[in-house]
């Protein structure tokens, strides 16, 4: 019996330890935390995707230079996606997310790849050149007008006609 009462007092002792977060992970007193950046490194002109527990009533996510200010979901975990400027300086950076409801701050770190990213889609992102335009247009002549020459050349004359 006293093995069962031991037993149950340990395990109740976890859920009466205090909360970091007084506002019970919907803001409050406690700022934001676990604060992630997904992806970690990411392209000049790419997005990035920031979340951060502990602003039930949203908040905001800044990095001076490197994308303008974005605001963070409102919920248990906010959500902010962000796109980095295509001057943004190469290298290590640090984020700032505050909640709305907080003066606290928490920061992550990421980092900046120099270049673009790669441009995907259906047939790529880009269009022909004015160059590669007329080319096509003239390659597309050449073979109408080959092939009206191999018609007429192979053309059979008429009956009667020798």
């Amino acid at each position: 019996m006293t093995a069962a009462a031991c037993a149950a007092i340990g395990l109740s002792v976890p859920s009466a330890s205090a909360n970091p977060n007084p506002g019970g992970g919907q803001g409050g007193n406690g700022g934001p935390s676990n604060v992630s950046v997904n992806p970690f490194a990411v392209h000049q002109g790419s997005t990035m995707q920031v979340s951060a527990s502990g602003c039930g009533h949203g908040g905001t996510v800044t990095s001076h230079g490197n994308f303008p200010p974005a605001n963070l979901s409102a919920g248990s975990i906010g959500f902010a996606t962000v796109r980095i400027f295509n001057h943004a300086s190469p290298g290590n950076h640090t984020l700032a997310v505050r909640c709305n409801d907080s003066s606290l701050v928490a920061t992550a770190r990421f980092r900046i790849l120099e270049g673009n990213p790669s441009q995907g889609g259906i047939g790529g992102s880009f269009g022909p050149s004015t160059a590669e335009t007329a080319i096509g247009a003239g390659l597309v002549g050449v073979a109408a007008l080959g092939a009206g020459a191999h018609v007429m050349r192979r053309r059979r004359p008429l009956r009667g006609r020798t």
